[in-house]
């Protein structure tokens, strides 16, 4: 299996890929939830059959002057409804006129209220998490790869795969919250860190072979050293990942809509690891090596007539 010789059809999946995610986070950006905007989320159950529109809930909002609240319906009656920050005051005035108006039992479930200003502070420090994971990452893998030519040739390998798969994510997260509804919130970032590291781990393992051979078969290509490393180690990669990926299945069918999203970008972000240290990292290295963005706008000269 000749990976290398078509590394550039890779790459065009992966641009293909990317290229509506990021349109989309272009477009409509995040969906930042109030972990990162600030605000109350209030979800309360009704009593079976009894659960009103969230048209009447907005109005209900609107009415106690709570402006422009997202109401979503869930299972069992459960109503989730996310607003501008509210008070424990406000909060059970709310629930009070609830029961009141819709003539039902309502529970909280739970609230959660996030000022403004620590929701600045959790987006700043989310971003700053993910810069460093991504340097901590380039300074390990050059310290670790010291003993062999052009070592950080690998590290930046490892970034820019890596950086693949967080726009995957990101896009993919982008498309869903204006399709869907869903939001970015602190589960989301976990998931987020989760996927970097399960990438470079990929990455690593395919790097390792790679030194390991292009010490062993110092006549060979390096071209063909990579794509024999490459081939020797996708077996173990895409097992591994497929038994992550069938565990993370299982528990979003049946884990419950609490971590559902967060198993499903999980998915998606092991999907595009598994991906990315196969056809894009090592490719990347060879491409680096053999210089070849030298040709690319370069014209091919005409064969001489025989």
């Amino acid at each position: 299996m000749d990976i290398i010789k078509r590394r550039y059809l890779y790459f065009a999946i992966s641009l293909v890929v990317i290229i509506p995610g990021v349109i989309a986070l272009l477009l409509w950006g995040l969906p930042l939830a109030i972990d990162f905007t600030g605000g109350s989320v209030l979800e309360v159950q009704f009593e079976t059959g009894k659960a009103p529109q969230p048209a009447a809930v907005v109005a209900l909002y609107d009415k106690l002057g709570v402006r422009d609240p997202e109401v979503q319906s869930s299972q069992n009656d459960v109503l989730v409804i996310r607003s501008k920050e509210i008070d424990e005051t406000m909060k059970n005035t709310l629930v009070s006129d609830m029961s009141t108006q819709f003539g039902s039992k309502v529970t909280i479930n739970s609230f959660d209220t996030v000022g403004p200003e620590i929701g600045s502070e959790t987006t700043t420090g989310a971003a700053w998490a993910v810069f460093a994971a991504c340097v901590g990452i380039l300074l390990y893998i050059w310290f670790a790869f010291r003993n062999i030519p052009n070592a950080h040739h690998y590290g930046v390998a490892a970034i820019i795969a890596t950086i693949h798969d967080i726009l995957v994510v990101m896009g993919t997260y982008a498309i869903l919250g204006h399709f869907l509804g869903w939001e970015v919130d602190s589960l989301f970032l976990t998931a987020l860190l989760t996927v970097i590291a399960f990438s470079v781990h990929d990455d690593v393992v395919v790097f390792d072979r790679i030194r390991e051979n292009a010490n062993t078969y110092r006549r060979v290509k390096y071209d063909q050293v990579v794509n024999f490393s490459i081939v020797q180690t996708m077996d173990r990669s895409i097992n591994t990942q497929f038994t992550v990926m069938l565990t993370l299945l299982a528990l979003a069918l049946f884990g419950g809509l609490t971590i559902r999203h967060f198993i499903i970008t999980l998915l998606i972000g092991v999907f595009s690891g598994t991906y990315s240290s196969v056809f894009n990292a090592a490719p990347i290295l060879v491409v680096w090596q053999n210089q070849e963005w030298k040709t690319w706008f370069r014209r091919s000269e005409p064969k001489p007539a025989e």
